[in-house]
């Protein structure tokens, strides 16, 4: 079903302060950032190989990444597993019981569809499927 790691989501709480560390200090390739108003939150990627890291800062103090900030500080946020079709992959999720947080997909960053699983269903990892658009 997947077909590799796409990123590693992680939270901070400023972006400008944290994108050098990855750029400068471990040398991974900038590919920019950009706002997900329906995630309210503002990303940056950095290629590392074949998968990237994926730094959110919240863009809203009542948004998913802004309480996950307040509860556990920055930190690893999610994993996401590229797919090809997200809409197949969910439906096999949700037939073998999986417990879904999205049971459609929605739309993510670079135009990409993405859809959670709960991190209940996951071992306690919030994990995220993502497919991207070409």
């Amino acid at each position: 079903m997947t077909d590799k790691i796409n990123h590693i989501g992680i939270a901070v709480k400023n972006l400008e302060n944290s994108i050098p560390f990855y750029r400068d200090q471990l040398g991974m390739e900038f590919e920019g950032s950009e706002d997900v108003a329906e995630q309210s939150v503002r990303v940056a990627f950095l290629k590392v190989g074949e998968s990237r890291i994926e730094l959110l800062e919240p863009t809203s103090p009542d948004s998913p990444v802004a309480k996950f900030l307040e509860r556990s500080g920055e930190g690893i946020h999610h994993l996401a597993y590229e797919v090809a079709d997200i809409e197949v992959a969910l439906a096999e999720l949700k037939e073998k019981g999986v417990r879904l947080i999205d049971e459609q997909p929605r739309g993510g960053a670079h135009g990409s569809l993405i859809a959670f699983l709960h991190p209940k269903a996951t071992g306690g990892v919030l994990t995220e499927i993502c497919q991207s658009r070409h």
